[in-house]
């Protein structure tokens, strides 16, 4: 294993990006790609598409003047279906399993990335020195190491590299969000995101799943430890999508869904960087399976301004039901309360101005093409017309991150003791209310699975690390797999 010395990434937080040198897995004529003329076709590669990768392939060939010419997925199965698709109009694209072959072909202008979260960032990383431009899907990062070395890769090799908050590229939220800004309903008071969508149990499994034969096992797990999969195999051969639930690999439902909702409020609040403290609580609670990640989740960031709260419930309203909560009028949203009134998102595609009385002042919709935007700034070079540059994708993956870290160091406490510690903070107790009474209607007993109360984290954001707690800055990253190092020197 590879393991980043703690005092070393901490010093090197506070480096200049200046002073790294190019990681020696490219040759330097590699990074030397051309400028994209007007009317030259870009040629892209898509890498993962067993889920959200299917979107990126529709999306890409229906933009003019942009021509798919590889497919890349570790799951050969996967890979011969979509490429059986994409090339039955007589279309040549070539398939790969290893993305290392993709990088390798000077011919490719730009990488998609739609993989498992814990290999965003050495994808991206890997493409930006052999002269890619980059989108990546959301969250940016699996943890904040990884955010902070793409931003310096990104910007060491002048790539454009886009992650797939796509509603950042949507006309009516950013209008609904610029006339809050305008200080139309006076001053903000809190943000609120949202992600109330069903997960079920993964099951319990009693011992190491077998891999499908048509997965490359090792390529798969990349910068993770190779270990075998625990994840009931009842679910697409043991390995996909649950990966979610398992901190290894992914950031629970925080970081899958969640992390839209979580971009538009830090959107809305204005708020250019990382939260100075943070505190989370929740659980897995409602059945007991294999999975790692909460299920049922609170994490309240402390901004000055005003606070950012998110609530995470993968449990239906009511055991039984099948229907979610829904908060103001949102199940998957996020509402941001002024003193002059409260605009609700409940969608990717709108907003609704209410008054303080409640009543609908105006409405906003539209639709926007988040990849047409990443294309266009591929063909311009002009970085910052990006809709969801890696900077922005970096500090809302943050506070994924850093609210995961908060509950990962907590501990399982009585419900009154818990109760207790949100006391003090009044939209954390109405908050933590609500989720008693959520989980209670699901017949969810606190006695006998109580709640972990997370531990409240203080973040430096100028020197990138949590302050004065060492277990904390250790879950700033992770070890890495040989060769499928995360470089400390991009």
């Amino acid at each position: 294993m590879n393991k980043i010395p703690r005092r070393r990434f901490i010093r090197n937080s506070l480096l200049a990006v200046a002073a790294l040198k190019t990681c020696p897995l490219f040759a330097q004529s590699s990074v030397k790609s051309p400028i994209i003329g007007a009317n030259s076709d870009i040629r892209c590669a898509v890498v993962g598409f067993n889920g959200r990768g299917k979107s990126h392939i529709e999306a890409l060939r229906q933009l003019k003047g942009v021509r798919l010419v590889a497919l890349c997925d570790v799951d050969r199965g996967v890979l011969g279906k979509e490429l059986q698709k994409v090339t039955a109009n007589g279309s040549k694209v070539a398939g790969y399993t290893d993305v290392r072959q993709v990088l390798d072909r000077r011919d490719i202008d730009v990488v998609t990335f739609a993989t498992p979260h814990h290999w965003h960032a050495l994808g991206t990383i890997w493409a930006t020195q052999a002269g890619k431009d980059v989108y990546v899907e959301k969250p940016a990062s699996h943890n904040i190491w990884e955010g902070r070395k793409m931003i310096e890769a990104a910007r060491k090799y002048n790539r454009v590299v886009q992650v797939g908050t796509q509603c950042r590229s949507n006309p009516g939220l950013q209008q609904a969000i610029a006339w809050v800004h305008e200080g139309n309903l006076g001053k903000i008071i809190r943000a609120r995101g949202l992600c109330y969508k069903r997960r079920d149990s993964i099951g319990k499994t009693f011992g190491p799943q077998p891999v499908p034969p048509s997965v490359d096992y090792d390529l798969w797990c990349g910068p993770a430890a190779l270990v075998p999969p625990r994840r009931n195999s009842r679910k697409n051969g043991a390995i996909h999508y649950d990966w979610h639930w398992f901190w290894d690999y992914g950031n629970g439902d925080l970081g899958n869904q969640g992390i839209h909702q979580m971009d538009i409020a830090r959107w809305a609040l204005g708020e250019p960087g990382i939260s100075p403290r943070v505190l989370s609580i929740g659980g897995r609670l409602g059945y007991d399976d294999d999975g790692q990640t909460p299920n049922t989740q609170i994490v309240f960031h402390d901004y000055h301004g005003a606070p950012l709260l998110f609530e995470v419930r993968g449990l239906p309203a009511a055991s039984g039901s099948a229907k979610m909560d829904a908060y103001r009028g949102a199940s998957i949203g996020v509402v941001v309360d002024c003193e002059g009134g409260s605009v609700v998102i409940p969608s990717y595609t709108g907003a609704i101005v209410y008054d303080r009385q409640g009543r609908q002042m105006k409405t906003y919709e539209g639709e926007g093409n988040h990849f047409e935007n990443f294309i266009q700034v591929v063909r311009s070079r002009r970085v910052l017309d990006l809709r969801a540059d890696i900077a922005e994708g970096h500090i809302s993956a943050a506070l994924v991150h850093t609210g995961n870290i908060s509950y990962r160091l907590g501990k399982a406490l009585p419900a009154e003791g818990v109760r207790r510690a949100a006391r003090a903070n009044r939209d954390l107790a109405e908050t933590l209310g609500r989720m008693e009474e959520h989980l209670a209607a699901n017949q969810v007993d606190l006695q006998r699975t109580p709640l972990r109360l997370g531990e409240t984290l203080r973040f430096n954001s100028g020197a990138g690390h949590f302050t004065f707690n060492h277990k904390a800055n250790q879950l700033l990253t992770r070890e890495y797999r040989e060769p499928f190092v995360v470089p400390e020197k991009v």
